[in-house]
């Protein structure tokens, strides 16, 4: 076996870890989201006060930004996360498309206002 060939396997073999790595990455951080808005939707749901519910998003933002640091966990991108929890109820259907989907698709598609074209979306994106 020359020195280039192993080169090359070894090349290959970080590449295909490296896609792994990522791909886990994407995974948890879409799942991560899902749930931080579903329960945070279920607070609010819980209170039926939209006055509790504008102050509870501040309050939850403010608490994780000092304990994880602001990128991801400012007020609209909490706000986000429980509009992406609130349109795409079903955990088993965000589990599977996220297996294919980062959360930057799943941010594209939470502006459509039809619920059908936001299905259609990440289920064709995830199977393409």
């Amino acid at each position: 076996m020359s020195r280039q060939s192993l080169i090359q396997d070894l090349r290959q073999i970080i590449e295909q870890a490296r896609v792994r790595v990522t791909a886990t990455a994407n995974y948890a951080q879409t799942m991560m989201y899902w749930h931080i808005g579903e329960r945070i939707n279920r607070e609010v749901h819980d209170s039926q006060r939209a006055e509790y519910g504008k102050q509870i998003v501040s309050q939850v933002a403010t608490q994780l930004q000092e304990e994880y640091g602001k990128k991801g966990f400012e007020t609209p991108s909490i706000r986000r996360m429980m509009q992406f929890a609130n349109f795409f109820a079903d955990e088993q259907i965000v589990a599977q498309a996220a297996r294919k989907l980062s959360w930057s698709h799943f941010i594209e598609v939470l502006p459509l206002k039809d619920d059908l074209q936001r299905e259609f979306y990440i289920t064709t994106e995830g199977d393409g």
